[in-house]
């Protein structure tokens, strides 16, 4: 189910405090954020903001094509090592 549309994207309010001060001083810093959940909204467009996945974060550069999307969603969670081919067990 969907965010109602009065309330608007959800942003953490940290977060959105960080962007907004540097969008006023005109600076272009790394933002670290554990905030998964948040909506990239236009004023994050051109900042570069470390997102968590669990281990550790990984920076990314917000374009305007990411804009309406989740910050979690440009990050993976789990890293997948392909299928072991030697493994005899797993024939049986």
């Amino acid at each position: 189910m969907s965010r109602s549309l009065y309330k608007g994207p959800y942003i953490e309010a940290k977060l959105l405090e960080k962007i907004e001060k540097l969008n006023t001083l005109n600076q272009k810093e790394t933002i670290k954020t554990w905030s998964r959940s948040s909506t990239i909204i236009p004023n994050m467009v051109g900042h570069t903001i470390a997102i968590y996945n669990g281990k550790q974060h990984f920076p990314i550069f917000i374009s305007d094509q990411m804009v309406g999307h989740k910050l979690g969603e440009f990050v993976p969670t789990r890293t997948f090592r392909s299928h072991i081919k030697s493994d005899r067990k797993a024939r049986r």
